[in-house]
């Protein structure tokens, strides 16, 4: 099930960012930065009280050199055609300007709910400053401190009111979700259309939640898939082409709705820093992931080659160490029997459960081969584990005191747990909680 979207528009210096990072922040819950992964901050995902949702800031949207109302236009294009929701900021110091009448005049036709705010108001008296706002014709504006973080509860509770409706879930638990996630030109298409071709057994194409996506329905070996096209690659113009950090906008769109994510790497060019980041949006979604090399036939090859790239790919995508690597070519279509088997085993140990008592075997094992570390002479004691949920394996750890256990320890417990029940293909999570 795909989150909702809020992205943020206005003409630039009237504080996008700022309201974004001041959300991001301290109003909702986001997932810690991962090592090895290079981020921006052009879109999180987050929750606010009830409502989990992605938000997107187009103040970090980087049109390039073209000029002022055309940067705006283009940005907010973009958001329009992402967003469930829009924020429309202004500048409550400056007052209403024709470059937010310009702004409005492209949310007009957006036919979206526009949720108006005017930012900079950072004290009572300053409320009076907001009525002009009213003549940009979306209602009642609010009016919001992102410097104090004033007002944004009330801007977030407006916005949620204006969420869509969304069925629970879009297909059966038995049926295996995947989708194809990578930068522009790397070959996601082209794979599609060869797992499909290759097995000629597709059922039928059917709209799917996501905007401008068709969800392909496979049957292969009696089990049934669906592909989960990237939302809107199709469409082509100035504005996606010149905009890179475009692809990871939509790709978050099918992760949501996965249970496995092909990480697609152009085998011809190698990795560049946009992978690791689509990648590391996989890896934070908690989804099951496969690497998967594409156009490896056009590579010149030895005896080294493979095993060579393979090194590489574990260097650069570190925090992906639990994700098996497939070279295959959908041009060619060689080597691409082998895909099918490691979506297979992924969404297999990303729903996989272990029995708690062999569980805590394996833990207290590991406890006995490397002691828990102490810290000013507390000593963290592990008491008991279990596992709380699948999609991913998650374990919740009893301990006397939480902060007691570094993430080093953490991660030799992971290690573990994956030496004991394999989980290849499946990220997991641990936490650690006091015992009552």
């Amino acid at each position: 099930m795909a989150k909702p979207v809020i992205a943020i528009v206005g003409r630039p210096n009237v504080g996008k960012s700022t309201i974004f990072n001041r959300i991001v922040g301290e109003r909702i819950s986001i997932v810690e930065d991962i090592p090895g992964v290079t981020r921006d901050r052009i879109y999180s995902s987050g929750e606010w009280l009830s409502h989990d949702f992605n938000i997107i800031d187009t103040g970090g949207i980087d049109i390039g050199d073209e000029p002022f109302l055309e940067q705006i236009r283009q940005q907010a294009e973009i958001a329009i055609d992402e967003a469930d929701v829009i924020i429309f900021l202004t500048n409550g110091r400056e007052g209403v300007t024709s470059a937010d009448e310009e702004v409005a005049k492209i949310l007009y036709k957006a036919k979206k709910p526009v949720v108006l705010a005017v930012n900079k108001i950072d004290n009572p008296e300053m409320r009076e400053q907001i009525y002009d706002f009213y003549s940009l014709g979306f209602g009642e504006p609010f009016p919001v401190s992102g410097s104090h973080g004033l007002g944004l509860g009330d801007l977030l509770d407006e916005a949620a009111k204006h969420f869509p409706k969304r069925d629970t879930k879009d297909y059966e638990d038995d049926v295996i979700c995947f989708s194809l996630i990578g930068r522009p030109n790397v070959g996601k298409s082209s794979l599609v259309n060869a797992i499909l071709g290759e097995e000629r057994v597709i059922v039928s194409d059917i709209s799917g939640t996501t905007r401008d996506a068709i969800d392909s329905i496979l049957t292969y070996n009696s089990q049934e898939y669906v592909i989960i096209d990237t939302a809107g690659m199709r469409k082509k113009g100035k504005v996606y082409e010149t905009t890179e950090k475009y692809s990871v906008l939509r790709a978050l769109r099918a992760i949501e709705r996965s249970d496995v994510v092909l990480v697609v790497i152009n085998a011809e060019e190698g990795i560049i820093e946009q992978d690791k980041k689509i990648a590391g949006y996989a890896h934070e979604a908690g989804r099951a992931v496969v690497i998967v090399v594409n156009k490896w036939d056009a590579v010149e090859k030895d005896e080294k080659t493979m095993k060579d790239f393979e090194e590489n790919i574990r260097d650069n995508f570190q925090f992906l160490d639990y994700a098996p690597i497939v070279f295959l070519s959908a041009k060619t279509k060689k080597r691409i029997h082998t895909l099918m088997p490691m979506i297979d085993m992924a969404s297999e140990n990303h729903a996989r459960r272990v029995d708690t008592s062999i569980l805590n075997d394996v833990i207290m094992d590991a406890v006995a081969m490397n002691p828990t570390p102490t810290d000013k002479g507390r000593r963290l004691k592990i008491y008991y584990t279990t596992q709380v949920s699948v999609k991913p394996p998650t374990f919740v750890v009893f301990v006397n005191e939480p902060e007691l256990m570094h993430f080093s320890y953490e991660r030799f417990l992971e290690n573990r747990i994956r030496d004991a029940f394999g989980f290849e293909g499946t990220p997991i999570k641990i936490f650690p909680r006091a015992r009552k």
